[in-house]
């Protein structure tokens, strides 16, 4: 197994997920244009998917999700909350998802993650190929007992970092903005971010990647100088998505 973001931030998300025989998207934040040609930066292209995994309806991870599946034929799959807000109930590439119970994906295990955020049904995901375990978890303004238990063992695990406390209350948003993004059901803070991680690092995971990281409330050597503790690692060491390019592949 494999992983790669195709871009990670307020502009747009998606990530890849590769096996032996099977290739998905988690999200679908850009348009059909910058989608091909960031896969293409991977040797893939739409034709090469086997479906589109949704975690919630804000455009940012949803944009390009019916453009996407449209092109390539294949379908898509989203909590009914998360279709019924998006639009997509009657989108005949629609697949409905329940989130508390893990479906498959030619031959791949998806387990959904219930979290804490302001959309209608909003989860996350753990993917299984029956090796390797990837965890992608972003989107979330609290860290739960739920998300803790589920992102155990991970393999390989992208983690939002999204913003700095102080680099927030002090940038340009309007209060109410920055009131949502830092509540419990926003987005993580970076020592919300390194409070989770150091509870579900372990001994067999090969690849962390920061990602989500907002481009006006916060700074990626800020990220990193608070993670590289926990990771035990130099800073410059901390792998960090970006908004504008893949990471190349993280493999498993």
């Amino acid at each position: 197994m494999k992983f790669a973001s195709l871009g990670s931030g307020s502009k747009g998300n998606a990530t890849v997920v590769q096996t032996s025989d099977t290739c998905l998207l988690i999200d679908c934040g850009f348009n059909r244009k910058h989608t091909r040609a960031r896969l293409q930066s991977l040797n893939l292209d739409l034709a090469n998917l086997d479906g589109v995994v949704v975690t919630h309806e804000h455009s940012d991870h949803a944009k390009g999700v019916t453009l996407v599946c449209e092109s390539a034929n294949v379908p898509f799959y989203s909590t009914y909350g998360t279709a019924k807000v998006a639009g997509w109930l009657e989108h005949p590439l629609w697949k409905c998802i329940d989130s508390h119970e893990a479906f498959d994906l030619k031959g791949v295990k998806v387990q959904p993650v219930v979290v804490p955020h302001d959309s209608q049904e909003p989860v996350q995901f753990v993917v299984e190929d029956g090796q390797w375990r990837f965890g992608c978890l972003s989107d979330l303004g609290a860290v739960t007992p739920h998300v803790v238990e589920a992102y155990q063992k991970c393999d390989g695990l992208f983690l939002e970092a999204n913003h700095d406390v102080q680099l927030l209350q002090q940038g340009p948003y309007p209060p109410s903005l920055k009131r949502r993004v830092g509540g419990d059901f926003g987005h993580l803070n970076n020592q919300q971010t390194a409070d989770l991680l150091s509870r579900v690092l372990w001994p067999g995971m090969k690849h962390f990647l920061a990602s989500h990281i907002s481009e006006k409330n916060n700074q990626v050597e800020l990220v990193k100088s608070v993670l590289a503790p926990v990771l035990v690692c130099d800073i410059a060491d901390v792998d960090a998505a970006a908004q504008d390019s893949s990471s190349g592949w993280r493999e498993l």
